[in-house]
């Protein structure tokens, strides 16, 4: 299992601190957040690979939050709950939920179910990416903004799913050409990667200068970043 970051959104401190402890080993980093507030800004700093979210807290509802962080991303969630009623097991599965434990619960429980999760993760590759209002489906092919369709040639195709693939680190120039370009067996001007960047950058991006998303490095390459401001 490669290394997994946990996050924990769970207002009972003791609680909290228990499932940090009962989960905590070499592979996990856990975050811990006690409201909706501090685990939406630990969510959007940081790659989360699963998240162990309470219903009731004090600043609002698990479920809105599992619904607004469903907009962007396929993060794994484990709803926790004092109440077993029916409905609200369907409707934490139905917004996206991966798993529904009721409180109380055995801490041991709740790992072992972790663990699934987290070896499910593992075992599943995907190529489907989603990045605010766009989602790109390298699998299908498949690339919206705004659920309108993306239309990108083979190259674009190529470099966006490299940039994508390694989100928030820098790739050189000569990384990205050899990436790209490594089929066709001739030397490509460096020009080349520069048109292709740009036309991407036209086909994803917002006209707005303050919305980009493929950040250029200058003097070593690009960063795919997530609508920042690009310099």
């Amino acid at each position: 299992m490669n290394k997994k970051t946990i996050l924990i959104i769970e207002d009972d401190i003791t609680l909290n601190k228990g499932i940090m402890l009962t989960l905590k080993q070499e592979d996990i980093d856990i975050k811990q957040a006690f409201d909706i507030n501090e685990g939406r800004k630990i969510f959007n700093e940081n790659n989360i690979d699963l998240i162990i979210l309470d219903v009731n807290l004090p600043d609002g509802s698990g479920f809105d939050l599992c619904k607004e962080i469903r907009k962007n991303s396929n993060v794994s969630i484990i709803f926790l709950t004092a109440c077993d009623m029916e409905i609200d097991v369907v409707t934490g599965l139905q917004l996206g939920a991966d798993d529904y434990i009721t409180k109380p619960f055995s801490l041991m429980i709740l790992r072992a179910r972790v663990m699934v999760a987290l070896r499910r993760l593992d075992n599943t590759v995907s190529n489907a990416f989603i990045v605010d209002n766009m989602v790109f489906d390298f699998d299908k092919m498949k690339f919206t903004k705004d659920n309108e369709q993306i239309i990108l040639s083979k190259t674009e195709v190529k470099l966006l799913k490299i940039l994508v693939s390694n989100k928030g680190q820098v790739l050189t120039r000569e990384q990205l050409i050899d990436s790209v370009w490594s089929d066709c067996g001739e030397y490509v001007d460096e020009n080349a990667l520069t048109v292709s960047i740009k036309r991407l950058r036209q086909k994803i991006e917002d006209k707005n200068l303050n919305h980009k998303y493929i950040k250029t490095v200058y003097g070593i390459g690009y960063s795919f970043v997530r609508g920042e401001k690009n310099d």
